[in-house]
């Protein structure tokens, strides 16, 4: 499946004065890497962001957040946010930066 190419280039211009951010892309989609460590990606139009097992219970509080499941069993401390809760900029801005977030607690790869 491809991935969203505006929805990848909003995720640019959130990521772009962070040093240390690679992309990759795999999967059918891309990812957004810190230090090595994936923080998030988009698969077809949706954002999967990468929030932790302790993270994991309250990002899926949110309405557009659900578990992501790549093999059929969701994987947790991974979530996929809707294009519903991507619309505005500071709200990207914020799965981005959870993302991020724990991302910054790993080892650099």
């Amino acid at each position: 499946m491809a991935y969203d190419p505006k929805l990848a280039t909003r995720v640019r211009q959130a990521l772009r004065r962070r040093r240390e951010i690679t992309e990759k892309e795999q999967f059918g989609g891309v990812g957004f890497l810190l230090r090595g460590n994936m923080a998030c990606g988009i698969i077809g139009q949706d954002l999967l962001v990468r929030v932790g097992p302790q993270g994991h219970g309250a990002a899926l509080k949110d309405r557009h957040a659900r578990p992501f499941a790549l093999t059929g069993k969701p994987a947790r401390g991974w979530i996929l946010v809707a294009p519903g809760g991507l619309r505005s900029g500071p709200a990207l801005q914020r799965w981005v930066e959870l993302g991020l977030e724990f991302a910054r607690s790993l080892p650099p790869k």
